[in-house]
């Protein structure tokens, strides 16, 4: 017989169980997103730092202000947006990429703190909603086949299949069947356990990259400071335009579906503005934005109910630091698959598509094509943006086009006679 009181420990033990759990399932991200970050121009040990400390500091706003057992980290597809449109397509230096992070990062607070984000979320038709989310997992997915080595670039293709006999293919084949079945199976931690078996095998096949080194940070790198030298170029908006989209659209959606599994829709609006808020000091500290992880399903599934579960996880990424040495030296062969299968979870959402209704699928069928063809996820979402309206007018529709819509279709359209005319 329990004495009285007894079920606090009992809660408690709970909730600490729900954050260790929650944060071995989100923990691969400071591999993957470090990975991600040195393609931008910082060192990867610095672009672990960067993902730690965003992580450790929106969990734990999370779980000291917002009382919920959601853990904050980098979410995946926006940092390819950061690393490989807004810094790798429009030459922007990384310091000037975190000016783009911060000022879309105001712009998601601002809807956070007024009616706009809700008016905003409702004139986006749903299918180009679903559309962006797709063809970031696409371009997720040609990003791990591109790391993997199972892709090249072509000599008379644009793409070709990648020499399988070369060591760093095999290791990344093994891996991918790997982490197939761990996911399919639902092992918990399954993405960490890839991680960790896709390094064994590159030690196994002697790949490089695959013996501890000292890290070696310079400080100077973690004191980011967002430049923004480049605030009175068109390119530099055009690249704030897409980031502050897809942060408002995917924290809406997931936020909203994660408080229904916990059964407190009442705390969304202040889940949402620490979700903002956390966003924005992402510039600061060197990382693409955070968004609450997808993987929060499994900190909820486990019994966490309050903000201790979130303190707990962001202890943990603290304490991450320390391991630095170690999961440094996970190669690209072990982080590919983690990126594939990711990319094939956002790319299932063309399922939501009507594909009966050629005026909402057909604009969203170009920027599912376009983002990773382009190799530009704001370029792609142009190209569905602009056909929308054209494709609704060309059908009589026109009275289905919302004025904020239409706005967003004639920036974009802005932005592309901009690059036509050289300016």
């Amino acid at each position: 017989m329990n004495k009285p009181g007894s079920k606090v420990p009992g809660l408690l033990r709970n909730e600490i169980i729900a954050g260790v759990i929650g944060y071995f399932t989100t923990v691969y991200i400071v591999v993957v997103n470090g990975s991600i970050l040195s393609e931008a121009g910082i060192s990867l040990e610095t672009g672990m730092i960067a993902t730690i400390m965003a992580s450790f500091t929106g969990t734990m706003m999370m779980g000291l202000f917002g009382k919920l057992p959601l853990i904050l980290i980098p979410g995946m597809g926006i940092n390819a947006l950061f690393a490989y449109s807004i810094i790798g397509n429009n030459g922007f230096t990384f310091q000037e990429g975190l000016a783009v992070v911060f000022v879309a990062g105001l712009i998601f607070l601002f809807t956070a703190f007024s009616k706009h984000g809700v008016i905003l979320k409702n004139a986006i038709p749903e299918s180009l909603k679903h559309g962006i989310t797709v063809g970031l997992g696409f371009f997720l997915i040609l990003i791990g086949l591109e790391k993997s080595g199972l892709v090249i670039s072509g000599d008379t293709t644009i793409v070709a299949i990648g020499d399988f006999t070369s060591s760093t293919v095999i290791v990344s084949l093994l891996t991918l069947f790997i982490a197939i079945f761990l996911f399919v199976k639902n092992i918990p931690a399954n993405f960490l356990i890839t991680m960790i078996a896709g390094t064994l095998l590159a030690v196994l096949f002697g790949l490089p990259k695959t013996e501890m080194e000292p890290v070696s940070v310079n400080v100077s790198e973690l004191l980011f400071a967002p430049s923004f030298t480049a605030i009175r170029e068109l390119s530099f908006w055009l690249a704030v335009f897409p980031l502050a989209l897809i942060l408002i659209f995917e924290n809406m959606g997931i936020l909203s579906g994660q408080l229904q599994m916990l059964d407190r829709n009442d705390s969304y609006t202040k889940g949402y503005r620490i979700t903002a808020l956390s966003a924005l000091a992402s510039g600061f500290f060197g990382t693409s934005p955070t968004v609450s992880g997808a993987e929060n399903a499994a900190v909820i599934a486990s019994g966490g109910k309050t903000g201790r579960a979130a303190i707990t996880a962001g202890i943990l990424f603290l304490a991450t630091i320390f391991i630095i040495p170690w999961i440094s030296i996970v190669p690209n062969s072990a982080i590919s698959p983690i990126l594939i299968i990711v990319g094939f979870l956002m790319a299932q959402n063309i399922r939501h598509l009507p594909l009966n209704n050629l005026s909402e699928s057909l604009p969203a069928m170009l920027i599912i094509v376009m983002i990773p063809f382009t190799y530009s996820i704001g370029d792609g979402m142009a190209f569905g943006f602009i056909a929308y309206p054209i494709v609704k007018a060309a059908l009589g529709k026109q009275y289905e086009l919302s004025k904020p819509l239409l706005a967003i279709s004639l920036l974009f359209s802005f932005s592309f006679i901009m690059k036509i005319i050289g300016i």
